[in-house]
């Protein structure tokens, strides 16, 4: 059970692209602990690193760029960045990203814990983060902090949208605390969220 009151512009993620400096051990990490299958392994052709040509790539010839498979016919890739030439990243700095969230059903929720200490990696949680929502947070070998999110209520048909979904006065209220913003603007950026809670259950059924 889905709402589709709102329709986005994107269908989802094609792929999230990150960097490491150390291509393998980012393979064994993701394909070994996480199960993430690698689908697709290249080099950076030359000519895209510098120069003209280059389309928002990182600045270097011929590096690695990984693909693999996350989940729902969605990528996560990587850019392997020469060693020693970037300093490590800083997921609060601003424009950073500060960890990245993975849907997976209860069965997987478990297997994944399971894995984690099996591979004897720290991690924090289970913690219920909103009413029906759980997760785990942890680190990859390249610093990246990760989190597998789980909705138990939901089995093995994840509704994230609906999970999070607030009526427009639950968002209007913490919308009219930013600077600037007035009454007219607020209704503006919640129009399109239902009125109560109630109202998404009749849409959905």
């Amino acid at each position: 059970m889905k709402s589709t009151a709102r329709i986005s512009m994107a269908r989802g993620v094609h792929h999230l692209a990150l960097c490491t400096d150390d291509m393998k051990m980012t393979v064994d990490f993701y394909v070994d602990v996480l199960g993430f299958p690698l689908v697709h392994a290249m080099k950076v052709p030359p000519g895209l690193g510098t120069g003209p040509r280059n389309r928002g790539n990182p600045p270097y010839e011929e590096i690695r760029h990984y693909f693999f498979d996350m989940g729902n016919d969605s990528l996560l890739a990587f850019f392997e960045i020469p060693k020693g030439a970037q300093p490590k990243g800083n997921r609060n700095a601003i424009g950073a990203m500060q960890h990245c969230a993975f849907v997976v059903t209860p069965e997987r929720f478990k297997e994944i814990e399971e894995r984690l200490k099996k591979a004897r990696i720290e991690y924090v949680g289970p913690i219920l983060q909103l009413p029906g929502l759980k997760g785990i947070y942890f680190m990859d070998p390249n610093g990246i902090r990760l989190e597998f999110a789980c909705q138990p209520g939901d089995a093995d048909q994840p509704a994230v949208i609906d999970c999070v979904l607030q009526t427009k006065i639950e968002a209007g209220k913490e919308l009219g605390t930013l600077p600037g913003a007035t009454k007219e603007w607020v209704a503006r950026r919640v129009a399109a969220l239902p009125e109560s809670h109630a109202t998404v259950q009749t849409e959905e059924t």
